[in-house]
């Protein structure tokens, strides 16, 4: 099924709006500058957050300048924290692409993540929506701090489920809270259905990053990630903290504490990613997917009466738990 049609069918006109301003955004005149942001906008993406700021915009109201504009600081704010987490994680490609960092270095990554930063702010200050730029500033307080608990998590010990969603409640969760949220807003929902939004968004963010990390445990060109590079970034991910706790193999908690010093290698990665499958880890992390669609699909049910709309944010959850990519 073309999940990715469904979804941009009630939107379509609108979202090559949004990309054709953020194209705009996200465009220089000349020099080094130039040349950066153009490499970044070559990889473009799906756009699955603009394409829920305008659908819950839709939902609750119409899309409006205030709309695309919001969207547009949402997804620069995203951008930049992308340019800015490959320096903090030393990667070497986003999406299949050479990373910023690694096409030209350090030093070019962190400004130009901080030059798109700065757009994001006055892409946001145009919507004259003071909620709506209180929720993006606050939204980089908590990627930062996100980040920042991810960082400190390696210390810990522990494998703890409760640890790893409050990692992703501030890094992927808070984006797409904050879009289902934004997007509300910009509409004038009431403070009540924006609550409602907000859990939507977030349930969803919880989804799409499990789906991103069940996609650690195999190889895939697509992905543009080797299988374990999580492991070797010192991050253990739902699966794998799964199958440590419902397991008596000291030898696999030995290795995820190599994990998180940073001294594994490749082949015991390798050895504890099959174990991870061997031991439920993929099949618990997509039960888990599958309890949070349910819980979607309620607040779609109960809370998107036009018909396109409904069919295309059911697609939107449907294809968080289905992608292969």
């Amino acid at each position: 099924m073309d999940y990715l049609s469904l979804i941009k069918q009630p939107i379509e006109q609108d979202l090559n709006d949004f990309i054709n301003l953020f194209n705009q955004r996200m465009s220089h005149q000349e020099g080094l500058l130039s040349e950066v942001l153009s490499h970044i906008r070559q990889r473009g993406g799906k756009r699955m957050r603009p394409m829920l700021i305008l659908l819950m915009a839709k939902n609750y109201g119409a899309i409006s300048d205030v709309t695309q504009h919001a969207a547009v600081g949402l997804e620069l704010l995203h951008t930049a924290s992308l340019v800015h987490d490959d320096v903090v994680d030393e990667s070497g490609e986003r999406r299949g692409q050479a990373s910023v960092n690694a096409t030209y270095n350090n030093k070019v990554a962190v400004l130009v993540g901080d030059y798109i930063l700065s757009t994001a702010l006055l892409s946001v200050a145009k919507t004259g929506n003071q909620q709506i730029v209180e929720y993006l500033a606050e939204l980089g307080r908590i990627l930062s701090a996100g980040e920042i608990l991810q960082l400190s998590n390696i210390q810990n010990q522990e494998f703890s489920e409760e640890v790893y969603y409050q990692v992703i409640q501030q890094k992927t969760a808070a984006l797409f809270e904050a879009c289902a949220a934004i997007g509300a807003i910009s509409a004038g929902a009431s403070e009540e259905d924006i609550a409602k939004a907000s859990k939507f968004g977030q349930t969803l963010g919880i989804m799409f990053q499990i789906r991103d990390d069940i996609f650690d445990y195999y190889d895939s060109k697509e992905i543009g990630k080797p299988t374990g590079n999580d492991m070797t970034e010192g991050k253990l991910t739902l699966p794998v903290i799964y199958a440590l706790n419902n397991s008596t193999y000291e030898s696999m908690h030995t290795l995820a504490r190599k994990v998180k010093s940073g001294t594994i290698n490749a082949d015991e990665i390798a050895v504890l990613v099959e174990f991870t499958k061997q031991n439920g880890g993929i099949e618990y992390a997509e039960q888990k997917m599958q309890e949070f669609s349910n819980i979607c699909k309620q607040y779609i049910n109960e809370n998107v009466h036009d018909t396109s709309i409904c069919k295309s944010l059911t697609a939107y959850v449907d294809y968080v738990v289905q992608r292969n990519y």
